[in-house]
Protein backbone atom coordinates (compact mmCIF):
# COMPACT_ATOMS: atom_id res chain seq x y z
CA UNK A 1 0.00 0.00 0.00
CA UNK A 2 2.39 1.99 1.03
CA UNK A 3 4.68 1.41 -2.52
CA UNK A 4 1.13 2.38 -4.19
CA UNK A 5 0.63 5.55 -2.34
CA UNK A 6 4.44 6.64 -2.60
CA UNK A 7 4.19 5.78 -6.98
CA UNK A 8 1.12 8.04 -6.87
CA UNK A 9 3.22 10.56 -5.26
CA UNK A 10 5.82 10.60 -8.20
CA UNK A 11 3.28 10.72 -10.78
CA UNK A 12 1.89 13.68 -9.48
CA UNK A 13 5.09 15.39 -9.00
CA UNK A 14 5.71 14.45 -12.66
CA UNK A 15 2.70 15.80 -14.03
CA UNK A 16 3.65 18.98 -11.94
CA UNK A 17 6.86 19.52 -13.05
CA UNK A 18 5.80 18.67 -16.56
CA UNK A 19 3.01 21.16 -16.99
CA UNK A 20 5.25 23.71 -15.31
CA UNK A 21 7.94 23.04 -17.75
CA UNK A 22 5.41 23.35 -20.74
CA UNK A 23 3.89 26.67 -19.43
CA UNK A 24 7.21 28.08 -19.41
CA UNK A 25 8.14 26.90 -23.07
CA UNK A 26 5.19 27.32 -24.29
CA UNK A 27 5.42 31.16 -22.97
CA UNK A 28 6.01 33.97 -26.34
CA UNK A 29 6.53 36.83 -25.70
CA UNK A 30 4.81 39.36 -28.46
CA UNK A 31 8.94 40.73 -28.14
CA UNK A 32 9.95 37.75 -29.87
CA UNK A 33 11.17 34.37 -28.87
CA UNK A 34 14.40 35.13 -27.62
CA UNK A 35 12.32 37.62 -24.84
CA UNK A 36 11.69 35.77 -21.51
CA UNK A 37 9.04 38.09 -19.79
CA UNK A 38 9.78 40.30 -16.81
CA UNK A 39 8.15 37.67 -14.62
CA UNK A 40 11.32 35.39 -14.90
CA UNK A 41 13.34 37.79 -13.54
CA UNK A 42 11.74 37.60 -10.24
CA UNK A 43 13.49 33.93 -9.54
CA UNK A 44 16.67 35.87 -8.88
CA UNK A 45 15.82 39.61 -8.65
CA UNK A 46 13.65 39.99 -6.34
CA UNK A 47 14.85 42.98 -4.86
CA UNK A 48 15.50 45.10 -8.13
CA UNK A 49 12.28 43.69 -8.98
CA UNK A 50 10.06 44.64 -6.57
CA UNK A 51 11.86 48.39 -6.71
CA UNK A 52 11.18 48.09 -10.37
CA UNK A 53 7.90 47.02 -10.20
CA UNK A 54 6.76 49.99 -8.33
CA UNK A 55 8.93 52.83 -10.30
CA UNK A 56 7.39 55.67 -12.81
CA UNK A 57 9.26 53.39 -15.30
CA UNK A 58 6.99 50.35 -15.05
CA UNK A 59 4.16 52.06 -14.89
CA UNK A 60 4.75 54.27 -17.63
CA UNK A 61 1.55 52.33 -19.28
CA UNK A 62 -0.97 50.08 -17.69
CA UNK A 63 -4.32 48.84 -18.31
CA UNK A 64 -7.06 51.19 -17.14
CA UNK A 65 -8.34 49.56 -13.94
CA UNK A 66 -9.37 51.55 -11.29
CA UNK A 67 -6.21 51.04 -9.17
CA UNK A 68 -3.97 52.49 -11.98
CA UNK A 69 -6.32 55.45 -13.04
CA UNK A 70 -5.61 58.68 -10.91
CA UNK A 71 -8.17 60.86 -9.78
CA UNK A 72 -11.43 60.67 -7.20
CA UNK A 73 -14.13 60.21 -9.43
CA UNK A 74 -16.42 60.32 -6.76
CA UNK A 75 -16.13 64.00 -5.83
CA UNK A 76 -17.83 67.03 -7.16
CA UNK A 77 -14.51 68.04 -9.02
CA UNK A 78 -14.33 65.62 -11.57
CA UNK A 79 -16.33 67.80 -13.87
CA UNK A 80 -14.52 69.36 -16.66
CA UNK A 81 -16.87 72.41 -17.33
CA UNK A 82 -15.91 73.75 -21.31
CA UNK A 83 -19.04 76.66 -21.11
CA UNK A 84 -22.67 77.09 -20.11
CA UNK A 85 -23.81 73.88 -21.73
CA UNK A 86 -20.50 71.69 -22.01
CA UNK A 87 -19.35 69.80 -20.07
CA UNK A 88 -17.00 66.08 -19.63
CA UNK A 89 -17.59 64.12 -16.54
CA UNK A 90 -15.28 61.26 -15.24
CA UNK A 91 -17.69 58.68 -14.39
CA UNK A 92 -17.72 55.23 -12.76
CA UNK A 93 -20.34 52.82 -14.96
CA UNK A 94 -19.91 49.56 -13.33
CA UNK A 95 -15.85 48.32 -13.35
CA UNK A 96 -15.03 50.76 -15.93
CA UNK A 97 -14.21 54.27 -15.96
CA UNK A 98 -15.38 56.87 -18.80
CA UNK A 99 -14.85 60.33 -19.85
CA UNK A 100 -18.74 61.06 -20.91
CA UNK A 101 -20.06 64.45 -22.89
CA UNK A 102 -22.76 66.07 -22.14
CA UNK A 103 -24.29 68.98 -24.40
CA UNK A 104 -27.30 71.22 -22.27
CA UNK A 105 -27.50 67.96 -19.96
CA UNK A 106 -28.08 65.52 -22.39
CA UNK A 107 -25.19 62.47 -23.03
CA UNK A 108 -23.61 62.86 -26.39
CA UNK A 109 -20.78 60.62 -26.28
CA UNK A 110 -18.64 58.54 -23.85
CA UNK A 111 -15.75 57.01 -24.27
CA UNK A 112 -14.25 54.19 -21.29
CA UNK A 113 -10.74 54.49 -19.84
CA UNK A 114 -8.49 51.83 -22.03
CA UNK A 115 -4.92 52.66 -21.02
CA UNK A 116 -3.24 54.89 -19.02
CA UNK A 117 0.04 57.13 -19.58
CA UNK A 118 2.07 58.10 -16.68
CA UNK A 119 1.84 57.67 -12.72
CA UNK A 120 3.81 60.39 -11.25
CA UNK A 121 3.87 63.92 -12.80
CA UNK A 122 0.88 63.58 -14.62
CA UNK A 123 -1.45 61.09 -16.49
CA UNK A 124 -3.77 60.63 -19.65
CA UNK A 125 -6.03 58.24 -21.05
CA UNK A 126 -6.65 56.60 -24.12
CA UNK A 127 -9.78 54.31 -25.90
CA UNK A 128 -9.15 51.90 -28.77
CA UNK A 129 -11.25 52.41 -32.25
CA UNK A 130 -10.94 50.55 -35.12
CA UNK A 131 -7.75 49.38 -34.18
CA UNK A 132 -5.99 52.60 -32.93
CA UNK A 133 -6.01 54.40 -29.73
CA UNK A 134 -7.05 57.74 -29.32
CA UNK A 135 -6.17 60.59 -26.33
CA UNK A 136 -9.05 61.41 -23.94
CA UNK A 137 -8.88 65.34 -23.99
CA UNK A 138 -9.13 65.48 -20.05
CA UNK A 139 -5.76 64.44 -17.80
CA UNK A 140 -5.51 64.43 -14.00
CA UNK A 141 -2.41 66.64 -12.90
CA UNK A 142 -0.87 65.57 -9.36
CA UNK A 143 0.86 69.06 -9.22
CA UNK A 144 -2.57 70.82 -8.78
CA UNK A 145 -4.51 67.34 -7.64
CA UNK A 146 -6.95 67.81 -10.45
CA UNK A 147 -8.04 67.21 -14.41
CA UNK A 148 -7.60 69.65 -16.88
CA UNK A 149 -6.81 69.47 -20.50
CA UNK A 150 -4.65 67.01 -22.39
CA UNK A 151 -1.31 68.76 -23.29
CA UNK A 152 -2.14 70.39 -26.62
CA UNK A 153 -6.10 69.99 -26.36
CA UNK A 154 -8.16 73.21 -26.43
CA UNK A 155 -10.28 74.44 -22.88
CA UNK A 156 -13.38 75.46 -25.33
CA UNK A 157 -14.46 73.01 -26.91
CA UNK A 158 -13.94 68.92 -26.83
CA UNK A 159 -12.75 66.48 -29.39
CA UNK A 160 -11.64 62.68 -29.01
CA UNK A 161 -10.14 62.07 -32.60
CA UNK A 162 -6.60 62.49 -31.51
CA UNK A 163 -5.11 59.60 -32.60
CA UNK A 164 -2.04 58.03 -30.15
CA UNK A 165 0.75 56.74 -32.76
CA UNK A 166 2.97 53.82 -32.13
CA UNK A 167 6.11 56.73 -31.60
CA UNK A 168 4.17 57.54 -28.52
CA UNK A 169 4.23 54.09 -27.09
CA UNK A 170 8.24 53.40 -27.83
CA UNK A 171 8.70 55.61 -24.21
CA UNK A 172 6.04 54.63 -22.29
CA UNK A 173 5.54 50.78 -23.41
CA UNK A 174 7.97 48.19 -24.08
CA UNK A 175 6.05 46.76 -27.01
CA UNK A 176 3.27 47.04 -29.47
CA UNK A 177 3.16 46.36 -33.13
CA UNK A 178 0.35 46.24 -35.93
CA UNK A 179 1.02 42.23 -35.69
CA UNK A 180 1.85 39.04 -33.15
CA UNK A 181 4.25 37.11 -34.78
CA UNK A 182 6.55 34.09 -33.30
CA UNK A 183 9.83 34.62 -34.15
CA UNK A 184 13.03 35.90 -33.25
CA UNK A 185 12.89 40.22 -32.51
CA UNK A 186 15.64 40.61 -34.89
CA UNK A 187 13.50 39.11 -37.20
CA UNK A 188 10.58 41.79 -36.98
CA UNK A 189 10.53 44.57 -39.25
CA UNK A 190 10.47 48.51 -39.51
CA UNK A 191 6.80 48.23 -41.14
CA UNK A 192 4.94 46.45 -38.40
CA UNK A 193 6.64 48.53 -35.43
CA UNK A 194 6.15 51.60 -37.12
CA UNK A 195 5.14 52.17 -40.50
CA UNK A 196 1.53 50.11 -40.00
CA UNK A 197 -1.51 51.85 -39.15
CA UNK A 198 -3.18 49.46 -37.09
CA UNK A 199 -2.04 48.00 -33.51
CA UNK A 200 -2.56 44.71 -32.29
CA UNK A 201 -3.74 44.65 -29.17
CA UNK A 202 -2.21 41.14 -27.92
CA UNK A 203 1.37 42.69 -28.67
CA UNK A 204 1.45 45.18 -25.89
CA UNK A 205 4.32 44.88 -22.99
CA UNK A 206 2.97 47.74 -20.76
CA UNK A 207 5.10 49.42 -19.02
CA UNK A 208 9.10 49.96 -19.47
CA UNK A 209 9.77 46.72 -17.83
CA UNK A 210 13.46 44.24 -17.36
CA UNK A 211 13.87 43.53 -20.77
CA UNK A 212 13.46 46.81 -22.37
CA UNK A 213 16.61 48.28 -21.04
CA UNK A 214 18.40 44.85 -20.48
CA UNK A 215 17.81 43.32 -23.59
CA UNK A 216 16.18 39.63 -24.68
CA UNK A 217 16.61 37.40 -21.47
CA UNK A 218 15.02 34.12 -22.80
CA UNK A 219 18.96 32.30 -22.67
CA UNK A 220 19.89 34.11 -19.61
CA UNK A 221 17.13 32.75 -17.86
CA UNK A 222 17.27 29.37 -19.15
CA UNK A 223 20.98 29.41 -18.75
CA UNK A 224 21.07 30.48 -14.84
CA UNK A 225 17.91 28.23 -13.84
CA UNK A 226 19.82 25.30 -14.65
CA UNK A 227 23.65 26.75 -13.27
CA UNK A 228 22.15 28.45 -9.94
CA UNK A 229 26.12 28.73 -8.97
CA UNK A 230 27.31 30.32 -12.22
CA UNK A 231 27.38 34.07 -10.57
CA UNK A 232 28.79 35.78 -13.94
CA UNK A 233 25.77 36.87 -16.12
CA UNK A 234 25.18 35.11 -19.09
CA UNK A 235 23.92 35.43 -22.53
CA UNK A 236 22.51 38.61 -21.41
CA UNK A 237 24.36 42.63 -21.75
CA UNK A 238 25.62 43.64 -18.37
CA UNK A 239 25.87 47.29 -17.83
CA UNK A 240 29.25 46.94 -15.97
CA UNK A 241 30.67 45.95 -19.56
CA UNK A 242 29.25 49.35 -21.36
CA UNK A 243 31.24 51.94 -22.01
CA UNK A 244 30.05 55.96 -20.85
CA UNK A 245 28.60 56.42 -24.15
CA UNK A 246 26.64 53.21 -24.40
CA UNK A 247 25.44 53.82 -20.67
CA UNK A 248 24.24 57.04 -22.19
CA UNK A 249 22.27 55.90 -25.56
CA UNK A 250 19.94 53.37 -23.21
CA UNK A 251 18.55 56.56 -21.06
CA UNK A 252 18.83 58.78 -24.00
CA UNK A 253 16.67 56.39 -26.25
CA UNK A 254 13.96 58.42 -23.93
CA UNK A 255 15.38 61.21 -22.42
CA UNK A 256 16.62 63.05 -25.20
CA UNK A 257 14.07 64.42 -27.49
CA UNK A 258 14.87 62.35 -30.27
CA UNK A 259 13.69 65.00 -33.31
CA UNK A 260 15.99 63.56 -35.98
CA UNK A 261 15.29 61.97 -38.68
CA UNK A 262 14.52 58.53 -37.82
CA UNK A 263 16.26 55.12 -39.22
CA UNK A 264 15.33 52.57 -36.87
CA UNK A 265 12.32 51.78 -34.48
CA UNK A 266 12.99 52.33 -30.77
CA UNK A 267 11.32 48.98 -29.66
CA UNK A 268 14.72 47.56 -32.05
CA UNK A 269 17.11 49.47 -29.42
CA UNK A 270 19.24 47.37 -27.10
CA UNK A 271 21.76 48.20 -24.42
CA UNK A 272 25.31 48.63 -25.75
CA UNK A 273 23.79 49.88 -29.27
CA UNK A 274 24.51 52.86 -30.78
CA UNK A 275 21.79 55.91 -30.57
CA UNK A 276 23.35 57.47 -33.61
CA UNK A 277 22.23 54.26 -35.50
CA UNK A 278 18.49 55.17 -35.00
CA UNK A 279 18.24 58.95 -35.08
CA UNK A 280 19.56 61.39 -37.47
CA UNK A 281 19.73 64.51 -34.96
CA UNK A 282 19.39 67.51 -36.72
CA UNK A 283 20.55 69.60 -33.85
CA UNK A 284 23.97 69.19 -32.04
CA UNK A 285 24.02 69.48 -28.44
CA UNK A 286 25.41 73.03 -28.07
CA UNK A 287 25.65 75.68 -25.07
CA UNK A 288 23.42 77.92 -27.22
CA UNK A 289 21.18 75.08 -28.41
CA UNK A 290 17.93 75.53 -26.21
CA UNK A 291 16.15 72.18 -25.27
CA UNK A 292 12.73 72.07 -23.63
CA UNK A 293 13.06 70.30 -19.95
CA UNK A 294 10.26 67.57 -20.63
CA UNK A 295 11.99 64.42 -22.17
CA UNK A 296 15.30 66.45 -23.01
CA UNK A 297 17.13 65.17 -19.52
CA UNK A 298 20.28 63.85 -21.38
CA UNK A 299 20.57 66.96 -23.58
CA UNK A 300 20.65 69.52 -20.71
CA UNK A 301 22.87 67.32 -19.01
CA UNK A 302 25.42 67.55 -21.72
CA UNK A 303 25.53 70.99 -22.00
CA UNK A 304 26.21 70.85 -18.10
CA UNK A 305 30.33 71.92 -17.24
CA UNK A 306 30.25 69.09 -14.83
CA UNK A 307 29.09 66.81 -17.14
CA UNK A 308 32.01 68.04 -20.16
CA UNK A 309 34.79 68.12 -17.44
CA UNK A 310 33.85 64.48 -16.25
CA UNK A 311 35.17 61.12 -17.73
CA UNK A 312 32.26 59.29 -15.76
CA UNK A 313 29.26 61.08 -15.51
CA UNK A 314 26.64 59.54 -16.47
CA UNK A 315 22.54 59.41 -15.67
CA UNK A 316 23.37 56.38 -13.62
CA UNK A 317 25.64 58.71 -11.17
CA UNK A 318 22.30 60.00 -9.95
CA UNK A 319 19.80 57.75 -10.55
CA UNK A 320 18.85 54.50 -9.05
CA UNK A 321 17.16 53.18 -12.39
CA UNK A 322 15.31 50.85 -10.78
CA UNK A 323 13.21 52.97 -8.53
CA UNK A 324 11.84 56.42 -8.82
CA UNK A 325 14.05 59.85 -8.06
CA UNK A 326 14.73 60.47 -4.61
CA UNK A 327 12.73 63.49 -3.07
CA UNK A 328 15.37 63.57 -0.72
CA UNK A 329 17.13 66.67 -2.35
CA UNK A 330 20.31 65.80 0.76
CA UNK A 331 21.17 62.93 -1.45
CA UNK A 332 21.85 64.49 -4.04
CA UNK A 333 24.11 66.67 -2.91
CA UNK A 334 26.32 64.26 -1.27
CA UNK A 335 26.53 63.30 -5.04
CA UNK A 336 27.58 67.35 -5.61
CA UNK A 337 29.72 67.40 -2.60
CA UNK A 338 31.83 64.56 -3.77
CA UNK A 339 33.52 66.29 -6.81
CA UNK A 340 32.93 70.04 -5.23
CA UNK A 341 34.36 69.58 -1.59
CA UNK A 342 35.67 72.46 -0.19
CA UNK A 343 33.62 75.14 -2.26
CA UNK A 344 32.64 78.76 -1.10
CA UNK A 345 29.70 80.89 -1.59
CA UNK A 346 29.57 84.46 -1.74
CA UNK A 347 28.78 86.89 1.21
CA UNK A 348 25.96 87.73 -1.57
CA UNK A 349 24.54 84.05 -1.94
CA UNK A 350 24.88 83.03 1.91
CA UNK A 351 22.46 85.88 2.55
CA UNK A 352 19.56 84.03 0.37
CA UNK A 353 20.14 80.77 2.46
CA UNK A 354 22.49 79.86 5.56
CA UNK A 355 25.56 77.95 4.21
CA UNK A 356 24.62 74.45 6.07
CA UNK A 357 21.32 74.61 4.79
CA UNK A 358 22.54 75.22 1.42
CA UNK A 359 25.34 72.42 1.52
CA UNK A 360 22.38 70.05 1.46
CA UNK A 361 19.91 71.91 -1.33
CA UNK A 362 23.15 72.46 -4.78
CA UNK A 363 19.89 70.98 -6.72
CA UNK A 364 17.24 73.91 -5.83
CA UNK A 365 19.74 76.49 -7.03
CA UNK A 366 21.75 74.65 -9.34
CA UNK A 367 19.10 72.64 -11.11
CA UNK A 368 15.90 74.88 -10.32
CA UNK A 369 12.62 73.84 -11.32
CA UNK A 370 11.41 75.02 -14.99
CA UNK A 371 8.44 75.53 -17.13
CA UNK A 372 7.71 73.40 -19.90
CA UNK A 373 6.97 74.97 -23.22
CA UNK A 374 5.79 71.64 -24.79
CA UNK A 375 3.46 70.70 -22.13
CA UNK A 376 0.96 73.32 -21.12
CA UNK A 377 -2.99 72.84 -19.97
CA UNK A 378 -6.04 74.56 -19.06
CA UNK A 379 -8.29 74.06 -15.76
CA UNK A 380 -12.10 73.61 -15.91
CA UNK A 381 -14.17 77.33 -16.97
CA UNK A 382 -10.58 78.69 -16.87
CA UNK A 383 -9.02 80.63 -19.96
CA UNK A 384 -5.46 80.39 -18.13
CA UNK A 385 -2.55 78.72 -19.75
CA UNK A 386 -0.66 76.84 -17.77
CA UNK A 387 2.65 74.95 -18.07
CA UNK A 388 4.09 71.54 -16.47
CA UNK A 389 6.81 72.24 -14.01
CA UNK A 390 9.61 70.39 -14.14
CA UNK A 391 13.45 70.46 -12.50
CA UNK A 392 16.08 71.10 -15.39
CA UNK A 393 19.52 68.68 -16.42
CA UNK A 394 21.60 71.97 -17.38
CA UNK A 395 23.80 72.07 -14.03
CA UNK A 396 24.80 75.62 -14.00
CA UNK A 397 24.64 78.66 -11.80
CA UNK A 398 21.48 80.42 -12.64
CA UNK A 399 21.06 84.04 -12.10
CA UNK A 400 19.10 84.71 -9.25
CA UNK A 401 21.36 82.05 -7.65
CA UNK A 402 25.11 83.35 -8.79
CA UNK A 403 27.80 83.12 -6.27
Amino acid sequence: MKKIGFLFTLVVLAVCFTNCNSKSDEYIDPRGTDYAGSESCVQCHQVQYNMALQSSHFKATAPAVPGNVLGDFDEDDHTFIYDKNTRLVMEKRNDSLYQVLYKNGKEVEAHCYEIVFGIKHAQTSVYWRDNNTYELPVSFYNSINNWATSPGFPADKPYFDRMVVKDCYSCHASNISSRNVNQSSDQKNFLSMEVEDIIDKKTIVYGIDCERCHGPAKKHVEFHLKNPNVKTANSITSFKTLNRQQKLDACALCHAGNDGMKMKSRFDFKPGNNLSDFYRNTRSVTDTAQFDVHGNQFRLMSQSKCFINSEKMDCITCHNPHENASKNMASYSKICMSCHQGLKHKEQTLKMMPEKLMASNCVECHMPKKSSNAISFQLSNSKQLSNYILRTHKIGIYPANKK
